[in-house]
């Protein structure tokens, strides 16, 4: 409800309404379900696919290497589960999924 503090799902502390970013933890989306990175729809860490789209809710971290859940943030080094497209005029931000940037089609590695 807008207007009541709901609880980070990370670190249980009160966020203001309407928070995208914890302002204790600093981590994003503090509130609500994990959500599929294609179609949006809720998923949890017992999921093996996504029940909305089947998308496989597991992949590489780009920061340890290690498998992990598909969620925001990798389960064992804590790391922004985020890869950032390389080539010059795109840039753009996205989950660990698939060989190529889904806003330019490109290749993710060089």
């Amino acid at each position: 409800m807008v207007g009541y503090k709901h609880p980070c799902r990370y670190c249980g502390k009160l966020t203001p309404p309407n928070s995208n970013l914890c302002p204790f933890c600093g981590k994003v989306n503090p509130k609500g379900p994990t959500r599929c990175p294609v179609c949006r729809n809720p998923i949890k860490k017992e999921y093996k696919v996504c029940s909305g789209c089947g998308l496989e809710l597991k992949a590489s971290c780009p920061s340890c290497g290690k498998e992990t859940f598909l969620g925001d943030y990798c389960e064992h080094c804590d790391a922004r589960l985020r890869v950032v497209c390389p080539h010059k005029k795109c840039g753009a931000e996205q989950a660990p999924i698939g060989e190529n940037c889904v806003k330019c089609g490109k290749p993710l590695n060089k």
